[in-house]
């Protein structure tokens, strides 16, 4: 091999390691983006059809009632989507406004690949600040495995106490009398004062 022939086997080599570094760096990217912890922000309009197949696809295993896309499209902004880093929807949670004093988080769902990242909690976490920044003093939610909420502060309680939620929702639906929730509240004056933050909010 002449000189000029090992300079050109040089410079070969030498953009390979160059594209081969670039190449592992870009995965390296691609894969922190994928294990970053979602950020949390409020829904948007064009968010309502992800919301909407995330709840379709997670019915069956979460105990979720179903939803309407035009119904969640109306009531978006009461949404707080959990965004991963490639910008999909990966969870999401409702606040549902049921009277002056009382909320309601509905349809709280994660993807299954995201569960056990407590993503799920944080969402809670989110949505019970903001019920409290909205003035407030009880939330509510309906489960089938209290364990969860009884973990954030949540309490099981008798279906005739919240009368709000019969009268709104309760009243039509086809489980009513027979319904194997439970209801279950947390006092948000008893909440630690705290500030949201770390969240993208639109």
């Amino acid at each position: 091999m002449n000189q000029l022939q090992h300079s050109r086997a040089k410079a070969r080599n030498y953009v390979h390691g160059v594209n081969g570094r670039s190449a592992d760096l870009q995965v390296g990217r691609v894969g922190r983006a994928r294990h970053r912890a979602p950020q949390l922000r409020t829904a948007v309009r064009g968010d309502a059809r992800k919301i909407h197949e995330l709840i379709q696809r997670n019915q069956q295993a979460g105990h979720l009632l179903p939803r309407e896309l035009s119904e969640l499209t109306s009531r978006i902004d009461r949404f707080v989507v959990a965004v991963d880093g490639r910008g999909s929807i990966v969870a999401c949670g409702e606040l549902a406004p049921l009277s002056s004093s009382l909320a309601e988080i509905r349809s709280l769902v994660v993807s299954e690949k995201r569960r056990g990242q407590g993503t799920g909690h944080r969402i809670v976490d989110e949505l019970k600040l903001r019920a409290r920044a909205g003035g407030y003093d009880d939330l509510c939610v309906f489960a089938h495995e209290p364990a969860f909420f009884a973990h954030m502060g949540f309490s099981i309680v008798p279906h005739t106490w919240l009368p709000e939620k019969i009268m709104a929702d309760c009243r039509i639906c086809p489980l009513f009398r027979r319904c194997e929730q439970f209801a279950m509240v947390t006092d948000l004056d008893l909440m630690p004062e705290a500030r949201s933050a770390g969240h993208l909010h639109v």
